[in-house]
């Protein structure tokens, strides 16, 4: 049974930045099978986060658990300052969902799916009207407003779809896979809309199975495998756990080089292109040890790049066979 629980300062802007989420211990099973095995979350109000993971990870089962859809075996959460067991109704008034699959009644026009859900929320005929006119016209949507929704691309059932998510004004939105199906065009404007979200107060919990979507949103990103977080951080800092990162220099005077081949340790040499090739794992301190002892020897490089793995290069690594229950690669914090 889930009960309260105080947000933590394990990840996030620090200790004293409010918690839109926060879970310590979730758990849940289907049969004998643990799809959540004891997780923990906290997320900042205000930001975007993503939760990351191969097919069957998961994913959707902790946003059904965290929006109410259904109970956690075990473990406590608070979303929006409410228990999760305890004030279930505080927490839906609180937030939006809009999963994989579009809720758009495709029989009905734009403004009549708008209308529906401002009479789902209660709010009065004039107050619906006006709320649907605004966002209809903030998503795009004032020209195909009287067209049936089933006559949509796929982008603007999408946008008609998260639009509908807003009328209840929700400060935290679940985006479940937003952009699953859509062409590249239509998930761009789908992350400038996301990114308009949180420019304006809501707090974005993203699950998808696009890296590069992750990488350009969310602030803390985390990797779901085998029911537990196998690591979280931001972005620079997952990448900064898979090896293989470097530092490369380039030089244009001969001499230079050969200085900077004496004076630098472990490095790949390409005497053609004079260049250098330093392992690294990018951060700071790596890059200033490497410049202290350039500058040691009066060298000075004429080009400076810093080579990290990507987040593919990091969820094949989290998620791949090599990484087997109990043993997860070391949270980022």
């Amino acid at each position: 049974m889930l009960s309260s629980v105080m947000p933590t300062s394990s990840s996030g802007s620090g200790p004293h930045t409010p918690a839109a989420v926060s879970a310590v211990g979730l758990r849940k099973s289907y049969g004998d099978k643990a799809v959540l095995d004891g997780i923990d979350l906290r997320i900042p109000a205000g930001s975007v986060f993503a939760l990351l993971g191969p097919n069957g990870a998961g994913k959707t089962t902790v946003v059904k658990i965290l929006s109410t859809l259904i109970a956690a075996d075990g473990g406590q959460a608070q979303v929006a300052g409410h228990d999760l067991a305890a004030a279930p109704a505080g927490v839906r008034a609180a937030i939006g969902v809009t999963g994989q699959f579009s809720a758009v009644d495709g029989l009905i026009t734009g403004e009549e799916n708008m209308l529906l859900m401002a009479d789902l929320h209660h709010l009065s005929k004039p107050d619906g009207r006006r709320v649907a006119a605004e966002l209809l016209e903030r998503f795009d949507l004032v020209e195909a407003a009287k067209k049936p929704a089933q006559s949509y691309s796929g982008g603007m059932k999408r946008r008609l779809d998260i639009a509908m998510t807003l009328v209840g004004d929700p400060r935290i939105i679940f985006l479940d896979e937003p952009t699953t199906g859509l062409d590249p065009r239509s998930r761009h404007n789908m992350w400038q809309i996301i990114r308009e979200l949180v420019t304006g107060g809501v707090t974005v919990f993203l699950t998808t199975q696009y890296l590069e979507e992750a990488d350009e949103l969310a602030d803390r990103i985390a990797v779901l495998n085998n029911g537990k977080i196998a690591a979280e951080g931001t972005a620079e800092e997952l990448k900064r756990l898979i090896p293989g990162g470097h530092v490369q220099l380039r030089f244009t005077d001969p001499s230079a080089y050969q200085s900077a081949v004496v004076a630098l340790r472990d490095v790949t040499r390409d005497d053609e292109a004079l260049a250098l090739q330093i392992p690294s794992d990018g951060s700071q301190r790596a890059l200033r040890a490497i410049l202290d002892r350039l500058d040691s020897a009066g060298v000075e490089a004429d080009e400076l790049t810093v080579h990290t793995p990507d987040l593919d290069d990091v969820f094949f690594a989290l998620t791949g066979p090599a990484n087997v229950p109990n043993q997860p690669m070391e949270t980022v914090r």
